[in-house]
């Protein structure tokens, strides 16, 4: 993937050297005294433990030089969806607002809870950031098989294509339905919601490669590739000797690959509908 010369996003933030402490961390006794002492003094308790649970602490970690030249990617990646989903979005008379791509190492505190770098890119509505511990790039190769600059890049605008979902109200009316949903369809629903991420982010790469001309021979085998090895079938198939489709909630090795491709070949912004059709024919 060409990317010389392009532009770095501006819309981050740096927390590597940063760690969350939380509430959990004191017990619940500990968070008892803490809202006792606030109240005997005068203070708000839930405003004491708000404030006991944003606090951090910086810590010694110091990136390598790998992981600075990854940044420098994941920051040319972001500015790139900046662009694309500006121009998209004019098409429709409205104004995008782009996420803030948060970079931690390890564990981080988000708008939707503690989280640590186990649980993978994310993106979180509440506060409309990108979470992103770039060990993640580092180790695809190693525990998925999968690797390349435009696998990595994928990686972004999916979870980027969760945050056009949100401004377009997908995925708000996808959590709100899921809240009366038993387990199966909670499931279903997000693999809906997950397959329409895949879509947009081949939407991305589409109008990425019509505006700059940055993709190289073999990049979208690259992301087709990482799209395959991320199927929950393929992860469940590894960890497990079988698979258990009721307990799916990203989307099979055919499916993800499905919609990637067809946002990458299309880059139609209104052709990604993963919610109307049968689940069985997603």
């Amino acid at each position: 993937m060409k990317l010389d010369g392009r532009r770095q996003s501006t819309n981050y933030e740096d927390r590597r050297s940063m760690s969350g402490k939380t509430i959990a961390g004191l017990g619940g006794a500990g968070a008892i005294i803490v809202a006792l002492l606030a109240l005997l003094l005068g203070g708000n308790p839930q405003q004491a433990l708000e404030q006991l649970a944003s606090q951090t602490e910086t810590t010694d970690y110091t990136p390598s030089a790998q992981e600075e030249a990854l940044k420098t990617f994941a920051l040319q990646v972001l500015a790139s969806t900046e662009d694309v989903w500006s121009d998209q979005f004019a098409k429709l008379g409205r104004t995008y607002r782009p996420p803030k791509l948060v970079l931690f190492h390890g564990s981080v505190q988000s708008g939707c809870g503690n989280a640590t770098a186990d649980v993978g890119p994310f993106y979180c509505s509440a506060d409309e950031c990108v979470y992103l511990d770039l060990d993640f790039f580092e180790s695809m190769p190693r525990s998925l098989g999968a690797g390349g600059d435009f696998a990595y890049a994928y990686v972004i605008a999916h979870e980027v294509g969760h945050h056009v979902e949100h401004l377009l109200g997908t995925l708000d009316q996808a959590h709100s339905q899921m809240q009366s949903q038993n387990e199966t369809e909670r499931n279903r629903t997000s693999v809906r919601i997950e397959l329409l991420a895949d879509y947009y982010a081949g939407v991305w790469g589409h109008h990425e490669n019509r505006m700059f001309g940055s993709l190289e021979e073999g990049d979208l085998e690259e992301a087709i590739d990482a799209a395959q090895k991320i199927g929950d079938d393929y992860l469940q198939r590894r960890a497990r000797g079988q698979v258990y489709p009721e307990s799916f909630t990203h989307g099979t090795s055919a499916q993800r690959m499905k919609w990637l491709k067809k946002g990458l070949a299309t880059g139609d912004l209104r052709g990604g509908d993963t919610f109307s059709q049968a689940y069985n024919s997603l």
